[in-house]
């Protein structure tokens, strides 16, 4: 990163410059949270948001996932994606595979910065692709504006992509390019080590348009110069960052404000960074048909020879169903048909009397047609159907005989007095009750 001096005058102008330079707790000023560690080695392929969501925290900006990489575009201004770690490393390495952004004062960078301000960069100018830049700070040290050097490479950054990697320990620091060292840093020479980082780390990796307009002339003119955005947009890849911590634990506990790599103790106990990590790597749940799978030929036998017995007892509960409703259907026919026939009998009973009493066809008639009208529905309905007229048929009102004039056939007027008794009228013509 270029030196804190300018990030520091940046941060009062715009607040883009924070992209990868931050902190929030200062633990050489006060006391601040044990620093979560990781503990372990991993190697994070940049092809979901997963993978990311899982151990980083996203910054200014979305990130788009393809096969194997994920891509960090600045498209305007106020754009700056940058990803940071969730846990820091006490001395390790870090290799980046990636691709660097091109665009007049686009940065692409790798950071390892720790909360006292510790800082490990590797930087690459948008507008610059023969050059790449390396640089450190120590515990925000910004005396001296020297400590940044620019490799030149044989390849275009911005083209391909290539490994870039740090190797730090308490006795040296060394960037690398693939498989060759470019810098080595001893810890001596680092202002007798007090400039040397040596406080627990996150890792930041990024995009940030350092040539923003809003940014001071210093940081514009190292970004190398204005940003015209209208070009953009401007993206830098990664396919995957190798990530390994040399130190172990829980977390790192700061026990003073010193600030040198003697003060920082490991607190026992297993990573939460690493638990996140193991969690995610349990495969997912077995379906019902893997588990079926992963039985004994012996089990599955049982299975198979427990489902047609629980089978056969559903058949044997449908049929003893279906043949208790039949038999119970058949009983309801029987009875039913039974009861048709009576009121049959009744009727045909009736009409026999009336017939031998000499009624005349009106009254005849009237019989014959409920009578047709049953038969009719006898031959047609379905079994549990009502039949039509329902309560003509199956129930008949009295016809007194007193209500026709036997000579004429038509109904007279009803007397005064009339029960179901045999009575004289006034003509001396015997009238009888008769039920229908």
């Amino acid at each position: 990163m270029r030196t804190l001096l300018l990030l520091f005058g940046v941060l009062v102008i715009h607040p883009l410059a924070q992209a990868q330079t931050w902190t929030e707790c200062n633990p050489m000023e006060k006391t601040c949270p044990n620093n979560p560690a990781f503990g372990t080695s991993r190697n994070f392929i940049f092809n979901t948001s997963s993978t990311v969501t899982n151990s980083f925290n996203i910054t200014a900006g979305a990130l788009k996932y393809g096969t194997g990489n994920a891509a960090f575009t600045v498209s305007k201004r106020g754009d700056s994606p940058t990803i940071q770690s969730k846990f820091y490393i006490m001395f390790g390495s870090v290799s980046v595979i990636m691709k660097a952004a091109s665009g007049q004062g686009i940065i692409s960078s790798i950071v390892l910065q720790s909360e006292d301000l510790d800082e490990i960069d590797w930087e690459f100018l948008g507008g610059n692709n023969t050059h790449v830049e390396t640089n450190y700070f120590g515990k925000g040290n910004i005396t001296s504006f020297d400590r940044a050097v620019y490799h030149p490479v044989s390849f275009d950054p911005q083209a391909d992509f290539h490994n870039y990697s740090i190797h730090w320990t308490s006795e040296k620091l060394e960037w690398w390019i693939d498989s060759n060292l470019i810098r080595t840093l001893p810890y001596a020479e680092a202002n007798g080590g007090h400039n040397y980082p040596q406080t627990p780390a996150t890792v930041r990796l990024g995009i940030w348009p350092g040539g923003d307009k809003a940014n001071n002339a210093g940081t514009i003119d190292w970004a190398g110069g204005l940003t015209d955005f209208s070009k953009g947009p401007f993206t830098m890849e990664i396919q995957s960052a190798q990530i390994t911590d040399f130190g172990s634990g829980k977390e790192y506990e700061w026990t003073d404000r010193s600030g040198s790599w003697e003060s920082i103790k490991a607190v026992p106990g297993n990573s939460t960074a690493l638990k996140v990590l193991l969690k995610a790597d349990e495969p997912p749940p077995p379906t019902v048909a893997e588990r079926f799978a992963a039985l004994p030929s012996g089990t599955k036998l049982a299975i198979y020879c427990g489902g047609g017995g629980i089978m056969a007892l559903l058949l044997s509960i449908a049929f003893f169903t279906c043949h208790r409703s039949r038999r119970r259907g058949r009983l309801e026919r029987e009875a039913y048909d039974a009861k048709m026939e009576k009121e049959r009998d009744e009727i045909q009973k009736d009409l026999m009397e009336i017939r031998a009493k000499g009624f005349t066809s009106r009254v005849t008639g009237t019989i014959q047609k409920e009578e047709s009208e049953l038969e009719k529905f006898e031959s047609t309905s379905e079994y549990g159907a009502s039949p039509p007229h329902a309560s003509t048929i199956q129930t008949h009102p009295q016809i007194s005989i007193s209500n026709y004039d036997m000579s004429t056939g038509n109904p007279s007027p009803e007397p005064e007095n009339t029960n179901n008794s045999i009575v004289q009228n006034k003509s001396n013509k015997q009238r009888f009750p008769l039920e229908v």
